[in-house]
């Protein structure tokens, strides 16, 4: 069976690292798939979730899913590395405490005086946002 390496590193530490048949990856250009025998590339991924298909026979159910931030994309031999500041598994989510900020998120940016709190409050929804589908993901594939 074809694998590939996959290594997902937040600043919080390794998040994943083993062998699987397909990532997931949320980029610029839209989602992209990566298998064993992809070209170099370094790349930026963006808000989104990280999918992992361990085999070839899993099912998109059977998907293990991530939420970041964003971060950088490099294929390099067969491996591929996601380095981020933050990922979170779908199980790790909260998923009330996710709502909460994500309400806190949009007060803050109702309430924004300026440009640079606009901007933050934007990327707070946006994060939360993304926890909120991947921890949605996970929870309607398990019925």
């Amino acid at each position: 069976m074809s694998h590939i390496r996959f290594k997902l590193v937040a600043l919080s530490g390794l998040k994943f690292d083993d062998d699987v048949y397909e990532i997931l990856l949320p980029t610029l250009d839209g989602q992209i798939g990566v298998l064993q025998g992809h070209m170099p590339l370094v790349s930026v991924a963006t808000h989104g979730a990280i999918g992992v298909r361990r085999n070839s026979s899993d099912k998109d159910d059977m998907i293990e899913y991530f939420s970041t931030n964003g971060g950088v994309i490099e294929v390099q031999g067969n491996t591929l590395s996601v380095l981020v500041d933050e990922a979170d598994q779908a199980e790790e989510i909260n998923i009330q405490e996710a709502k909460e900020a994500f309400e806190l998120a949009q007060k803050m940016k109702l309430e924004a005086k300026d440009q640079i709190s606009l901007d933050h409050a934007q990327s707070l929804i946006d994060r939360q946002t993304v926890r909120l589908q991947v921890a949605g993901l996970k929870r309607r594939n398990r019925h």
